[in-house]
């Protein structure tokens, strides 16, 4: 397939397995075509239904539900796509959508393989840190159909509630198969949307598999945060005790001798009863972790070392190291807990001594009351009281420490947000994340030793723990030859 008026001869596809087939498309000239909005006839990108030449390649969504054919694009001489063909299963699957999305996606997301009666989802959904700003790679087809329906976005979005940042959207490929006679196509003139014939019961399967297997992936994160962290650690910071040094300026490579001397001073010390250590000045002496910490650099975040800024904590495991946001990761424990409750029945609440009489602006008081009586499932037990103001009865049990007012206006604000677009189970999941964050351990608290390995401990066993309730991640980690590289060991 070629596009601007050199088209590609017939080829044969070879892929891997003994996979091999004939294809071959041609678009010839299709700047001679006429549109029927005259006055862009000539414009060959909206002849090729993208807006740049660079969309196609960014969003190829046909090549992805079809791993066994090769795909070659070119626009005027320059290649834009080139697909090898790739085995029809499992792996070639995950291979195309490596090629096509990256492979870092390939690598982390979470394998979704989930069954309704006659209907089956299957696909790979990116880990909530991975993020971006716009649907553009959520992948989603129906009979091998790609589509763009908003009732699947919608399910998709439900399905990683309380996981993302407002505002962006997941990476996601998935498959949608189901007889064709629950299923309508010819409802767009694109056939970019579908009708289901039971449409509760697709949403009802994206939405339980994507959360399911998001929350079983529990500790998991994607390394971007890593990658990222080594971008800015790896950035010359321009300054240093020798006064810094000159742009454009870099060292150049020791040899391997020089190496090897240096590193036999900069060894890790084999024992803690060195003599210089153990005169050195206080503040430099060497102190050797007690011996169950040592322990602790088996458990995936690691034993605690350190806390920094009475914000982060500082783990070192057995191959490299974790900085974890105190905060973040509490306010997911906190949430997970609550949904537990939730989930049991109701969250268990507390009844204030004194009501607390809370002051709010006319429309988050109405958006409250709205949802009085559902509030309550939720521990929140609130009337209104006279013009401009509610009264709060009781809170959740598990917030009996939070400031009322704050929390009550952060709830507010946030149905108002929401507004009357959202459906009410989907607002109470974001007041459920408001709320959690009134009771987490507040950054700028200080944590001794046995507590940030506590809240380590249970990161470890709490669903979705690696990105907190507004889809920020909760840790960061480098392993050591990640670290060993930044100092040019290798």
């Amino acid at each position: 397939m070629t596009v601007g008026g050199k088209a590609l001869g017939p080829h044969r596809v070879d892929g891997a397995d003994g996979i091999g087939a004939s294809s071959h498309s041609s678009l010839g000239d299709i700047t001679n075509f006429r549109n029927v909005r005259g006055e862009f006839g000539n414009d060959r990108d909206v002849h090729c239904g993208f807006h740049s030449s660079n969309d196609f390649t960014h969003q190829p969504r046909v090549p992805a539900h079809a791993p066994a054919i090769a795909f070659r694009l070119s626009d005027t001489g320059k290649s834009l796509l080139n697909l090898a063909a790739q085995p029809d299963n499992e792996a070639g699957q995950q291979a195309r959508l490596a090629a096509l999305i990256g492979t870092s996606f390939a690598r982390e997301a979470v394998r979704i393989d989930a069954t309704r009666e006659q209907v089956q989802l299957r696909g790979l959904a990116g880990l909530p840190t991975m993020n971006r700003p716009t649907t553009g790679q959520m992948y989603l087809f129906v009979n091998n159909r790609p589509v763009r329906d908003r009732q699947i976005l919608g399910a998709v979005r439900a399905g990683y509630q309380d996981m993302l940042p407002r505002g962006r959207h997941p990476i996601v490929a998935l498959f949608i198969d189901l007889p064709t006679t629950e299923v309508d196509v010819n409802v767009h003139p694109a056939k970019a949307e579908v009708r289901f014939r039971d449409s509760a019961r697709v949403r009802g399967l994206i939405v339980g598999a994507l959360s399911s297997a998001l929350r079983q992936a529990a500790m998991q994160a994607t390394d971007e945060g890593g990658q990222t962290a080594l971008r800015h650690l790896g950035q010359p910071s321009g300054a240093s005790f020798g006064g810094g040094m000159r742009p454009g300026y870099s060292n150049p490579l020791p040899s391997p001798a020089s190496l090897n001397v240096a590193g036999s001073f900069q060894a890790p010390i084999q024992t803690a009863a060195s003599g210089f250590l153990s005169e050195a000045h206080p503040q430099a002496r060497y102190q050797a972790p007690p011996p169950e910490a040592e322990n602790l650099r088996a458990f995936p975040l690691g034993a605690a070392r350190a806390q920094l800024h009475k914000t982060y904590i500082l783990a070192e495991t057995e191959d490299g190291i974790c900085l974890v946001d105190q905060h973040a990761a509490h306010e997911r424990l906190v949430m997970e807990k609550m949904k537990e409750q939730q989930l049991a029945g109701q969250i268990a609440s507390q009844a204030l001594l004194i009501p607390e009489i809370v002051e709010l602006p006319a429309d988050q008081i109405e958006a409250l009351l709205q949802l009085e009586e559902a509030l309550h499932s939720l521990g929140l037990y609130l009337e209104g009281f006279g013009e401009g103001a509610v009264m709060v009865r009781e809170i959740p049990a598990l917030l009996s420490d939070a400031a009322i007012k704050p929390l009550i206006a952060d709830v507010a604000e946030e149905l108002v947000t929401l507004g009357g677009s959202s459906a009410i189970e989907d607002k109470l999941g974001h007041v459920l994340a408001t709320m959690s964050c009134h009771n987490s351990v507040r950054a700028g608290r200080g944590l001794n030793q046995d507590e940030m390995n506590a809240l380590l401990r249970e990161m470890e066993v709490t669903p979705a723990a690696g990105q907190c309730n507004h889809g920020r991640p909760t840790y960061v980690s480098l392993s050591l030859a990640e670290l060993e590289k930044l100092f040019g060991r290798r």
